[in-house]
């Protein structure tokens, strides 16, 4: 999944950067108001983790702005307020969670998953297709009860296909989601991934759509 984090506190920002990467999630990370505020209309976010309090313009702003463009992308505020009438402020402005820091990273990884899980519609929080079973808790992904080995990278991309099932993701979405903004992103290396999950979840199992991307298909 791919997170927008917004905070100015450098520290902070880079070990929420530094343990979401490492947590599965492709961060893209910025400092302030109107870069988050530029990132959100250029770009297609899974999450937002928003800092309050930020130069440039605040993260209710952001929020309120968010919504306004009828952008319904779930956010989890980050704030060092917290009283009930922040909170209520917060969520009233259009805000899905709220998080009080000194931020622990367990806590904030498992309610961006409920977030994403209520965005997308599903009541379980483990994914299941046929017998293959993908669980993003425990980065555990098994195939008739047998587990699977998958890198990091194979592991979001299988993701994110199995959250849009029956549905072709085009192959820019698919990069985005695996790079974020994090550089120019070799030719081959979506195809490289894909390769992969077949070798290792079956060929038939991703269908690729010519000219277009990817999809894994609804099970009949």
């Amino acid at each position: 999944m791919r997170v927008l984090l917004v905070e100015d506190d450098g520290l902070l920002g880079d070990g929420l950067r530094v343990g979401l990467k490492q947590a599965g999630y492709t961060v893209d990370w910025v400092m302030d108001g109107q870069s988050a505020e530029s990132g959100l209309i250029n770009n297609e976010f899974d999450l937002v983790v928003l800092d309050i309090n930020l130069p440039r313009m605040s993260g209710l702003e952001v929020l309120s702005n968010l919504r306004k463009r009828g952008d319904a992308t779930p956010v989890l505020l980050l704030t060092a307020r917290d009283s009930i009438p922040d909170r209520v402020l917060g969520l009233d402005s259009g805000a899905d969670d709220y998080l009080v820091k000194p931020v622990d990273l367990d806590e904030l990884c498992a309610r961006l998953r409920v977030l994403k899980r209520r965005f997308t519609g599903r009541s379980e929080p483990v994914i299941h297709h046929g017998e293959l079973t993908l669980d993003p808790a425990a980065h555990r992904v098994t195939v008739a009860n047998v587990p699977v080995n998958l890198s990091l990278r194979e592991f979001v991309l299988l993701h994110h296909l199995l959250e849009n099932i029956g549905r072709v993701i085009p192959r820019a979405r698919l990069e985005q989601k695996l790079y974020g903004w994090e550089g120019e992103v070799e030719s081959n290396s979506l195809e490289v991934f894909i390769h992969h999950l077949r070798k290792k979840l079956g060929s038939e199992l991703i269908r690729t759509v010519r000219g277009v991307g990817y999809m894994i298909e609804q099970v009949t």
